[in-house]
């Protein structure tokens, strides 16, 4: 089994609920070397505004290079920006209703159920899932074990472990953490909601 050690930086997005009027926000986040971070918790405004001209901006950058369905029904849309830089644009009824930025790292997010994963190779996942809550420690897909643990308000850390011991750490502090560990996809939100797809 290859050791791979994880790191997250932040990156927020707003989903839309398809069948409601009602909208509702998850956050994506990345992975890299040593750990991880993302979040559960529904924006501000101004968070959903920042988010909004951020997507402008960016996605005239780059084009679809392909488009694929989620679990949910909704599209993801999915282009290679640069080296190991993808970007996915969640769409729904036509609209944007969330976006993934994998620069380097794997991003990830929860989004009222429909978890999603990223990876800096272009590859996507989805699936839904009631997930296990923390904290404690949960089996995961492939193998894996999560020991989820409480660090304060809306900031749980769990340790990915192997058969090897440790093999990398999401840290949800604020936001959802993410990451693709040989194939398994996880997500841990800041509610210390973990879940993982094989």
């Amino acid at each position: 089994m290859t050791t791979r050690r994880i790191r997250r930086t932040v990156r927020s997005a707003t989903l839309v609920a398809v069948a409601a009027a009602a909208a509702f926000s998850v956050t994506a986040c990345q992975s890299g070397d040593n750990d991880a971070s993302g979040s559960h918790k529904a924006g501000t405004s101004a968070q959903s505004q920042a988010q909004h001209e951020s997507a402008s901006l960016t996605s005239k950058s780059a084009s679809a290079d392909r488009t694929q369905t989620l679990v949910d029904g909704s599209k993801a849309k999915i282009s290679k920006v640069g080296d190991q830089h993808y970007r996915a644009e969640i769409v729904s009824d036509g609209a944007v209703i969330a976006t993934l930025e994998a620069d380097g790292r794997d991003a990830g997010m929860d989004g009222n159920g429909m978890f999603v994963t990223l990876t800096a190779g272009g590859q996507i996942s989805s699936w839904m899932d009631a997930g296990q809550q923390g904290p404690g420690t949960f089996n995961l897909e492939g193998g894996w074990k999560a020991k989820v643990t409480e660090q304060g308000e809306g900031h749980y850390r769990a340790e990915i472990i192997g058969h090897d011991g440790v093999m990398g750490t999401l840290d949800a502090d604020g936001h959802d953490a993410g990451l693709d560990a040989n194939g398994v996809s996880i997500v841990l939100t800041t509610g210390g909601l973990i879940s993982s797809h094989k």
